[in-house]
Order: C-alpha cells, then sequence, then structure tokens
C-alpha cells in the first residue's frame, strides 16, 4: 500500500463537493449554527490577516499564504481565543467575504481547519459560525506494529486520517513477543534477532513455537524502525496536531527481548521467560537504557511502559526475585508495583510523565501517572481515588481487533462482536458518580493485530469504528443518536474510500447473529438447574436460569446471554435439569462457540444422561472430538435424539485444553 501524496489531503483536493451542514460534520461540534451563502474558494486572492503569528502557521494554512494579496475583498483572518476552555479550543465565523479563525493555540488552528474541510461545497465553504472545544484532552488510537509490523508510509497515512478527524494521540505498541520495531543502539540484538521471526504471520509463528531468526536469514519475517524514521514520523504528526505515545512493555510480553537478551531473566535460558528478572540489577540497568534512547527520540512527555498480563511464574523461585522481595517485605504482586514505581521515577526524573495499563495501579506511583484502564470501571474508580489520570480503553466495547460484523461475512479476527453501534454507545464513566467521571482525562481504541496481518486489514479494523471513538473525544456525546451518527459516518467512509482507505462497508453491514433475535419454547424454560460444576462468575450471563430462559447468543460470548465454563481436569460443565415430573422427550440439544483467540473450544468431550429418580443416570449421548486450532469463531450444536422418558437431564462437557473455555447458551428439551 502506498501513500497518496499529501495534496489528496488537504483542503483543495481532498473533499468531494457535498452539501455540508451540523449534520454532516463528524466529529460533530460542540455549537454550529448556519450562515447563508459560501465563501468562495475560487477567487485567487485573498486578504490575509495573522493576528497571532507562528501559531497560526501550519501545513493547512499555507495555501492561502501563496494567495494573500491586500488589495483582495476576502478576508482569511486568524485571531486569538480569548477565555477558551481547552487549548485546542477554537471559533469559527464564515460569511461570503469573511473566514474568521480564532484559536486558543496552534493546535487550535489546526484543528478548525480540518472542520473547514469538511464544509467545503460545490460553491465554496459554507457560511456558519462554530464554537467548538474538545471533550476529552486524551483523544487517541492504539496501533500493535509488533505482531504485524507496518512500514513509517503507512504510519503517515493513517495520521493523515486522523487529524482529520481531531485525534491529537498515537499510542504505538512497539514491543511484544511478536517482535521488538525500534533501534536502540546500545542493544543491536534487539533490531538484528528480537525484530525477526520465523513465519509471515503471527498465526504461522505461534504454530512454528514462536521462534526467531536473524535478520537476512532466509525465512526471516518482521523489521524495525531506525531512529532517524521516527524522528521524521514525530515531526509529521506533530505538523498535524497529534503526539506518538511509544510503549516499550515491561516487565511481561518481553519474549523476544529475553531471547535476544536471555540474562535478563529468572532462568538466563532463551525460549524460556516472558518476563524480565525484577530482582536483577541487569534489568534495570538495561530498561533504563532503552528508556533513555526512546526519550531521545520522542519528546512526547507520555512514555508508556506497559505493565499488563506479566505472568510471573518464575518469580517465587528466582533467587534474585526471592532476596528482592524479602528485602521489600512484599510478594510477586508487590514486585512488580517496585518495578513500574521505579520507571515512573525515573521518568520523572527526566521530565517526563509514566503512562501504563491498569495493572499498574498501586499506591507507590507518582501523582502524574496516567492508567489506561481496559478492564473494569472499579479500576478507572481506584486510578482516581489515588490521584493519577485515567484514559478509558474498555476491551469490550473499544479492542478494534474483534468482529465488526457477522464472522461469515469477515476476514479471520480474534473473536468476540463489535460493530459501529457498539462503539458508539459507549459512555465514557458509565455509571461512575459525575464527580468522578469528570475526573476522566481520555479515550482510546485499540487495535492489536495478532490477527490483522496486512496494511489494508489494519484500515478495514480501524474505519468506520475509530470515527465513533473520535465522536465520543472530541463531542462527548452527552446525548446519543446512533441512526443520526451512522449517516455521517457513511458520509465519511464514502470520504476516506475516495481518498484511498480500506474501510469496512456500512452500507451492508448484516448485523447481530439471527438466532439472538429469537426466543425458543421448550420443555425445560423456568425448570430448576442444579450445577454440580458451577459458572464462572465473570459469565454468568443471567445466573442460574440462564440456560433453560428460552434466549440464544449472539456472536460473542461476552453479550450476558453466553454462560461460560472454566476448564478443569473433570467436567467444567456438569449440571442437572429438573423437568419437575416424568415426560416424554426427543430432543436434547445445546450451542457451543469456539474463539479459539480467546482460548474459548468446543467441548472434547460432551455428555447426555437420563433419570427418572435424580440418583441413577443412565448415558444416552456421548460425543467426542479433538480441538481444531483453525476455527478461529465458530458455533456447533450437539444434540441427542431420540425417545425416552425422564425427569432428570444431567448434561456434562469438558475440554482437553488446560485453561480453556466452554460457553453454552440454552438447552433446549423437547
Amino acid at each position: 500500500m502506498t501513500n497518496k501524496p499529501l495534496a489528496a489531503l488537504l483542503f483543495g483536493c481532498m473533499i468531494t463537493a457535498q452539501a455540508a451542514s451540523a449534520q454532516s460534520l463528524l466529529p460533530k461540534p460542540q455549537s454550529f449554527n448556519a450562515g447563508k451563502g459560501a465563501f468562495s474558494t475560487a477567487t485567487t486572492k485573498v486578504k490575509l490577516i495573522n493576528e497571532v503569528g507562528a501559531d497560526a502557521e501550519n501545513i493547512y494554512s499555507k495555501q492561502w499564504s501563496a494567495k494573500a494579496d491586500n488589495n483582495a475583498q476576502q478576508v482569511v483572518r486568524f485571531t486569538r481565543l480569548a477565555n477558551a476552555t481547552s487549548p485546542e479550543a477554537y471559533n469559527l465565523h464564515i460569511t461570503k467575504d469573511t473566514l474568521l479563525i480564532s484559536a486558543a493555540s496552534a493546535d487550535g488552528f489546526r484543528f478548525a481547519w480540518q472542520t473547514v474541510k469538511q464544509l467545503k461545497q460545490k460553491n465554496g465553504i459554507m457560511a456558519c459560525d462554530v464554537q467548538d472545544a474538545p471533550a476529552f484532552k486524551w483523544r487517541s488510537l492504539m496501533l500493535d506494529v509488533s505482531r504485524h509490523f507496518q512500514p513509517i508510509s503507512f504510519l503517515k497515512k493513517q495520521i493523515d486520517v486522523m487529524a482529520q478527524y481531531k485525534f491529537n494521540r498515537l499510542h504505538l505498541h512497539l514491543t511484544d513477543a511478536a517482535g521488538w520495531r525500534i533501534e536502540i543502539k546500545r542493544y543491536p540484538r534487539l533490531t538484528s534477532l528480537a525484530a525477526w521471526r520465523e513465519g509471515k504471520t503471527w498465526k504461522e509463528w505461534s504454530k512454528l513455537g514462536c521462534k526467531y531468526k536473524n535478520e537476512g536469514e532466509e525465512g526471516a519475517y518482521g523489521g524495525y524502525y531506525t531512529q532517524d524514521e521516527l524522528r521524521d514520523l514525530v515531526k509529521y504528526a506533530a505538523e498535524r496536531g497529534i503526539t506518538i505515545v511509544p510503549e516499550i512493555e515491561m516487565p511481561g510480553h518481553s519474549a523476544e527481548v529475553l531471547t535476544a537478551y536471555p540474562e535478563l531473566s529468572c532462568t538466563h535460558e532463551p525460549y524460556k521467560q516472558m518476563d524480565f528478572c525484577p530482582g536483577s540489577v541487569a534489568t534495570y540497568d538495561f530498561l533504563e537504557n532503552v528508556l533513555k534512547e526512546v526519550m531521545d527520540i520522542f519528546p512526547s512527555k507520555y512514555i508508556h511502559v506497559g505493565g499488563d498480563e506479566a505472568d510471573k511464574a518464575s518469580w517465587p523461585s528466582c533467587p534474585l526475585c526471592q532476596q528482592k522481595m524479602k528485602e521489600l517485605g512484599t510478594d510477586k504482586d508487590g514486585l512488580q508495583a517496585h518495578l513500574i514505581a521505579h520507571f515512573g521515577k525515573f521518568l520523572t526524573d527526566h521530565g517526563r510523565q509514566l503512562v501504563g495499563w491498569d495493572e499498574v495501579i498501586a499506591g507507590n506511583l507518582a501523582k502524574n501517572t496516567t492508567v489506561m484502564v481496559w478492564r473494569g470501571l472499579e479500576k478507572a474508580q481506584e486510578a482516581i481515588d489515588h490521584g493519577y489520570d485515567v484514559v478509558l480503553s474498555p476491551s469490550g466495547y473499544w479492542y478494534l481487533d474483534y468482529y465488526q460484523d457477522a464472522p461469515d461475512t469477515q476476514p479471520e479476527a480474534i473473536g468476540g462482536f463489535l460493530p459501529l453501534e457498539k462503539v458508539y454507545s459507549y459512555v465514557p464513566g458509565g455509571t461512575l458518580p459525575e464527580e468522578v467521571r469528570n475526573k476522566i482525562t481520555g479515550v482510546q481504541a485499540n487495535l492489536w493485530t495478532e490477527y490483522v496481518p496486512t496494511a489494508e486489514h489494519v484500515e478495514y479494523m480501524l474505519y468506520p469504528r475509530a470515527l465513533a471513538i473520535a465522536e465520543i473525544g472530541w463531542n462527548g456525546t452527552k446525548t446519543k443518536n446512533y441512526p443520526e451518527f451512522r449517516k455521517r459516518a457513511i458520509v465519511e467512509c464514502e470520504r476516506l474510500h475516495k481518498q484511498g482507505v480500506n474501510t469496512f462497508d456500512l452500507k451492508k453491514e448484516r448485523g447481530e447473529r439471527p438466532e439472538s433475535f429469537k426466543t425458543t419454547k421448550h420443555k425445560a424454560i423456568g425448570c430448576n438447574i442444579t450445577f454440580n460444576h458451577r459458572y464462572e462468575d465473570k459469565y454468568k450471563a443471567q445466573g442460574d436460569k440462564t440456560l433453560v430462559d428460552g434466549q440464544h447468543g449472539g456472536w460473542t460470548y461476552g453479550d450476558q446471554k453466553w454462560q461460560g465454563f472454566l476448564g478443569n481436569k473433570g467436567y467444567c460443565l456438569d449440571l442437572t435439569i429438573d423437568l419437575g415430573k416424568v415426560q416424554k422427550i426427543s430432543t436434547v440439544a445445546a450451542d457451543f462457540m469456539q474463539a479459539y483467540g480467546a482460548w474459548v473450544f468446543f467441548p472434547s468431550e460432551y455428555k447426555i444422561s437420563f433419570s427418572e429418580d435424580g440418583q441413577n443416570f443412565k448415558e444416552v449421548y456421548n460425543k467426542k472430538s479433538e480441538v481444531d486450532r483453525d476455527i478461529q469463531l465458530g458455533f456447533r450444536n450437539l444434540a441427542w435424539k431420540g425417545n425416552a422418558k425422564t425427569r432428570y437431564i444431567r448434561v456434562q462437557g469438558s475440554t482437553t485444553e488446560d485453561g480453556g473455555w466452554l460457553f453454552t447458551d440454552e438447552i433446549i428439551v423437547k
């Protein structure tokens, strides 16, 4: 994929003529009043009045500078916006002969031009008055370039698109087990080995045993960004009002580092560890040296250190970790908190601020810490109680690696179901008290790329769902109106398509699993269930009656209709339905889901037994199957059919996968 020329994304050439109004702007401004007529763009001369100097001079204003003529009738004027509610605030006053932009800062002027672009009509720029400012100061997309490397040209293209919709942060996930993507001159093996792997796609790499290769070796796949390339990218983004926030994972998600430099792990052996050894002085020296080079490249005051999903498996048995835990009087969780706090202080001492996923929350961090909450809102509350800034990135709403439409119509994804409507529906802070919600500083959508291997696929997963994040982040969407937003999103998809962006076709959206709209009547509706092995509270759906309420689940196990059972050595699904009396039956059927990326599997064994007295059961059905890891997302109906009399029906299911899940939505008895 190649970059479109910059001119194609700028004012004169970017937009095809179309009627503009408050209803066609995205994100929607805080205040919009239509005027009469339009400011003509056909003129070759304008009187340019700049009352603020360099802040108003940017890549978007250059074409007007080229038209400057003090004798012209039409006026383009830049003024300072007084008493602004945000540094990014701006106002527009557009008439037939005047284009006035008032802004609080250089970024305010940049974002004002994005609105002006969308106001383009056949005869010029629509006359109107706009008063606008962002609802959140942090409006971001996270792009995972570790699982699948993307070239700088592609990142620049995404920055251009993000700028159109007033995003102001691009979070780059630069390091993870699948590949290290940033040149660190002090540690050359990070890019000569840790940046290259066996297997072009993450899925192939995983199947081949997660092995790394030397740069230039046959079959090596990957890549990395040189420091000069990244400095150029930083400059490119800054010209468009976007700050790049780099992420360097610690202490987990670091298998690639520990293969290149195994002495930084607890066992000192390659291919054995995912986590740094936090008891070793070498770990702190290494990460400090890496962060020094990162800070030299990225001027962002925010540096992300990951902090999520550390396994910590070797820490309790590692002599160095044991010694450090004893010294600190803590356990392995406290040891991670110590490591994160160390680097929070290190970054603060260098004039920067630590950002981490919500696993980093602890009371010993600097108050300038920003916590990205990807799990529950209780984590946002906890972070705010500690005095930290909070950026919301809820996995159930804003993880864009999930399917956005019926899975059988879409390219392979990690699982789940996240249509545009659900992305848009999220209310930042939701059920938190208003005074807590008001302390939330930002919003971010994440695109993890395990199953997103190409540049075209990345765009397809981003757009239009990222537009909902832009709308929420800038406008705030205190009043939700999805049908109206969807119309604007369709317009923007057409605009993006003309710019060469590969968007999902929202007009062809099929939607939720058809079964989820149906209610099935059957003999077990409302019957009592005895759980010999109980469902997990995290996926309890509607509780004890979920599997006999006549309701069917949708495309994702997290929709409160699928009930989840966590695998163990026996039957993780083990329940008995009491029909109330002995009855004739002909069918006992259940649907199961597989979502391999989430470790959800079809049953390896599924068994049905009958009893008239609840004590003595006779097995009538037993289905065994091998786990097929090529089924990323699928649905399977397992059913006994015949003729029998019974009162009690025992249903049992198991999975051979360690820590695997079984999900079912309804046990139908006819």
